[in-house]
């Protein structure tokens, strides 16, 4: 659905506090939605909210711990019982700790998972009634270079949920396409955000500036390259789309280097 000033949409965006989530937020704002930004970051989350209303946009903030079935089912019925619908939902909320497979607990394992694939499922099975009721809506799903094409040593946890949101993606859109739903997901290569600088868990400011080397683009991606796609996958420009993965890593995934 597109939104106008006559029926404006409303977009639901998971980890919007920060990163992708946060350039996403602002992108859908500016293409007319009134965007639910949720977190488990409140001031992060309060903040994008801010910057919305400030740039003339909607939105409002709803804290939310994808982990909580109660949480989620909570915020999924207040946005829609005060917006009358979730036109979009952005499945974004993900976390990516650095862990050797020798340490890696099943507790850890399944703190990933929780979070980075069973998080998305519980947002998009108390979305999706509403959805396939009204036979209208679009499901974005942020997924990795590295549960697509590559592997990603001391991250077998991350690799293997990205890898499973990817398999989400296409049962799900396989299922509600007839209903007038469409569900696509959004792989990322390198892309500049806390994450990816983070010494600890992932490459470091050093290892990005060398990561950008082997991007046949000659960059590392921003948060706003990866929002706009996500964009355009939730705008009815994307309407004969579904059950895709679409790459934004610079042609990383191409090069062979």
């Amino acid at each position: 659905m597109t939104p106008t000033a006559l029926h404006p949409t409303t977009a639901l965006v998971t980890g919007g506090g920060i990163g992708i989530g946060r350039a996403t937020a602002l992108a859908l704002a500016r293409a007319g939605h009134h965007v639910v930004v949720t977190d488990i970051l409140e001031a992060e989350g309060l903040a994008v909210v801010a910057a919305i209303s400030a740039a003339g946009g909607s939105a409002s903030f709803a804290a939310l711990d994808v982990r909580s079935t109660d949480q989620v089912d909570a915020v999924v019925a207040a946005t829609v019982a005060t917006h009358g619908a979730i036109d979009v939902l952005v499945l974004n909320a993900g976390i990516a700790h650095k862990v050797p497979l020798a340490q890696l607990s099943d507790a850890l394992w399944d703190h990933t998972v929780d979070i980075d694939l069973k998080g998305m499922f519980r947002v998009a099975r108390a979305a999706l009634p509403a959805m396939r009721a009204r036979r209208s809506g679009a499901i974005v799903c942020l997924t990795s270079l590295m549960g697509l094409a590559w592997g990603w040593s001391e991250h077998v946890h991350y690799s293997a949920a990205k890898a499973g949101v990817i398999g989400l993606v296409r049962g799900l859109a396989a299922e509600v396409a007839a209903d007038g739903v469409r569900v696509n997901a959004v792989s990322p290569g390198y892309v500049r955000t806390a994450q990816l600088l983070s010494q600890e868990h992932s490459l470091g400011p050093q290892g990005v500036a060398l990561a950008a080397g082997r991007v046949p683009l000659g960059r590392v991606g921003e948060p706003e390259d990866i929002a706009d796609v996500i964009v355009f996958l939730a705008s009815h420009q994307a309407r004969y789309v579904t059950g895709q993965v679409i790459v934004a890593d610079g042609g990383l995934a191409i090069s062979p280097q």
